[in-house]
């Protein structure tokens, strides 16, 4: 069974920092990729991070590019997303993923809010 457990998050001033970091077990073999979604009050989720498996390659969202920073701990099966210099308008609920194959797992989320 995929389990992506979640922590971090919380609220923070503009310009600060939170780390999130997600646990995950049941599927950590074979080509997987692991990251971050949030979602905003009346807005659609939207993809903000992940790392692939089989090369390492990261994508960040336009809107996160330069002040987030994902990383791994493969011993740990664990994922962090580093957010640097946040902005009220990253307060959203943040989701761990896991995309296997075409399947799509999800984290319980976290509330990460940011106030001005």
């Amino acid at each position: 069974e995929v389990q992506l457990v979640e922590f971090g998050g919380g609220s923070v001033q503009a310009g600060g920092s939170l780390t999130l970091s997600c646990t995950a077990s049941g599927f950590t073999s074979g080509d997987y990729a692991i990251g971050w979604f949030r979602q905003a009050p009346g807005k659609e989720r939207e993809r903000v991070s992940c790392v692939s498996s089989a090369d390492s390659t990261r994508y960040y969202s336009d809107s996160v590019k330069g002040r987030f920073t994902i990383s791994s701990d493969n011993n740990k099966n664990t994922v962090y997303l580093q957010m640097n210099s946040l902005k009220p308008e990253d307060t959203a609920f943040y989701y761990c993923n896991a995309v296997i194959i075409k399947y799509y797992y999800w984290g319980q989320g976290t509330q990460v809010t940011v106030s001005s």
